[in-house]
């Protein structure tokens, strides 16, 4: 943790490694197809690695889809909650699936697809109207949800020119949530399986967490494709970066109001945004349960920018370095500049043979520049 500027994320590529041999045996046993989403981690500099083990990338739009075709190669899915029509030719040309979200933006898009060169297949998502998410506003298929037209409005007319159904209903989850879902969609979308050449069950798979059961991922897939006829595919985020990097940053200031506080160069609000949103108490290295408890903060001006409260085993000084846990996935595509407050460095770890390399260090000049 002394080795790299503070903050900076410090990302294990034998820890991602480990995660990609995990999510490609998946793939190999099951015959899935095995999307990295890149949402959740597009560390690119990684591409390489990652395209080894995994078929392709899933995007959220043109720039990521740009982003997957251009550094990683392999199968590009593209889904978008709502796409603008300046971009949607430029979407059809760096994609091979292209998931609608509605029957409307099918139905208003589809001849851009039929006039491509390429050969790019329609995606529709739908949302199975089965809950499994603990959190509402993290539940796709919660109430009033815009997320996937709702599975009871299928219909000859909105299955025009459909090749393949999107489900995402999951987060952070285990095998069996899947299983569960499957079984309430099965018979609704079953009268479509002749006409369809793929399903895609989204991300929200914990599958390279340790507990999760991915004999039995294996065996459903296996059976849903001998079943069915169909291609299926699976796009973990989370799941390729999970326990694969740290956070670190510096201690800044030791004031005390009632209880003792740390000022730190970590903001919640600029470098870990779902501590705010989710949201989340990130984990701390070598924290302690009896200990000294500090209350650590960032450095901006919003008051709710805590990040939570920590035991120290021995009191804090200006200027130590600690680490928050897991901090690959989702913390570093969400980073912003408020404040002014400059964006982590990156760097890439080997814990192997302790190799350490400086990916990118931020400057003024991005944050100016992403002004007017």
């Amino acid at each position: 943790m002394t080795r790299v500027p503070s903050p900076c994320f410090v990302v294990d590529e034998v820890a991602v490694e480990r995660n990609l041999a995990v999510l490609k045996d998946v793939g190999d046993r099951s015959g899935a197809h095995v999307l990295s989403a890149l949402k959740a981690f597009s560390m690119f500099s990684l591409a390489p690695l990652v395209r080894r083990y995994l078929a392709g990338t899933c995007g959220s739009g043109l720039y990521e889809a740009r982003l997957g075709r251009e550094e990683y190669g392999g199968e590009v899915a593209t889904y978008c909650a709502g796409y603008k029509a300046s971009e949607m030719d430029e979407i059809i040309a760096l994609s091979d699936h292209v998931i609608f979200n509605s029957p409307a933006q099918k139905a208003r898009f589809l001849p851009n697809v039929r006039a491509s060169a390429r050969a790019v297949q329609v995606g529709l998502r739908i949302n199975p109207l089965h809950s499994e998410g603990d959190i509402p506003k993290y539940d796709p298929c919660a109430p009033c949800s815009r997320l996937g037209m709702p599975v009871s409005q299928l219909s000859d007319e909105v299955m025009e020119g459909v090749d393949g159904f999107h489900m995402h209903t999951l987060c952070e989850q285990g095998f069996e949530p899947l299983e569960r879902t499957w079984a309430a969609v099965e018979d609704r979308i079953a009268p479509y399986f002749g006409q369809l050449k793929w399903l895609n069950f989204g991300g929200g798979h914990h599958i390279t967490r340790a507990d999760y059961d991915r004999d039995a991922l294996v065996d459903f897939i296996r059976h849903i494709r001998a079943s069915t006829g169909l291609e299926v595919y699976l796009e973990p985020g989370e799941a390729v970066a999970l326990d694969a990097g740290i956070l670190v940053g510096e201690v800044l200031d030791l004031p005390h109001n009632t209880m003792d506080l740390a000022v730190v160069d970590i903001s919640a609000t600029c470098h870990m945004p779902d501590v705010i949103e989710a949201p989340y108490r990130p984990a701390m290295l070598d924290e302690v349960t009896e200990g000294r408890l500090y209350r650590f903060g960032g450095p901006s001006c919003l008051a709710g920018d805590v990040i939570g409260d920590y035991a120290m085993a021995k009191p804090l000084t200006v200027g130590d370095r600690f680490a928050f846990l897991d901090q690959a996935h989702y913390s570093m595509v969400k980073t912003n500049t408020f404040n002014g407050i400059p964006l982590p460095a990156i760097a890439l770890w080997n814990s192997d043979t302790d190799a350490l390399t400086m990916i990118r260090e931020f400057t003024y000049e991005d944050f100016r520049n992403r002004l007017s």
